[in-house]
């Protein structure tokens, strides 16, 4: 197995404006992933959640607002290194979370140091893997088709 990185963060989990409440984050990279970093969220009373986004939208989030479709990550003050806004979507269900900036610096130094950003190509065969993968999955849903019908 090749290297990974991880931590965890006090992130407030913003319920409302009047309600909010500091969860534990897990923040995962591995290097045989290299273009995404896995944040789980462990809510009271739930089964962790696990995200996986970009390593780059996480990065670039920290200094400006970046993000379409279910992942959005802005800098809460865009003069200074301070808070993080991550806001994730699915349908109209929403939740937005509000975490230090220097934590996720730190994180993201971290895998850096394992894969330079720029670098994830030179990992191997990451477009073979994935093609691999792709036809593994299309083959199983073909077999399960066939099976149900």
């Amino acid at each position: 197995m090749r290297e990974s990185v991880q931590a965890e963060v006090m992130m407030s989990f913003l319920v409302s404006e009047e309600l909010s409440f500091r969860i534990p984050v897990e923040l995962r990279y591995d290097a045989d992933d290299p273009y995404a970093v896995r944040l789980t969220f462990h809510l009271p009373g739930d089964a962790p959640v696990t995200w996986a986004f970009g390593r780059e939208l996480l990065l670039d989030g920290i200094n400006k607002p970046c993000g379409e479709g279910d992942v959005h990550v802005t800098p809460t003050s865009p003069d200074e290194l301070s808070d993080v806004h991550i806001r994730l979507q699915v349908g109209s269900d929403r939740a937005l979370f509000r975490a230090g900036a220097a934590p996720l610096v730190a994180f993201l130094d971290r895998t850096d140091r394992i894969v330079p950003l720029g670098q994830e190509r030179s990992l191997g065969d990451f477009e073979g893997s994935l093609d691999e993968a792709l036809d593994r999955i299309l083959s199983e849903a073909r077999q399960n088709e066939q099976n149900a019908g």
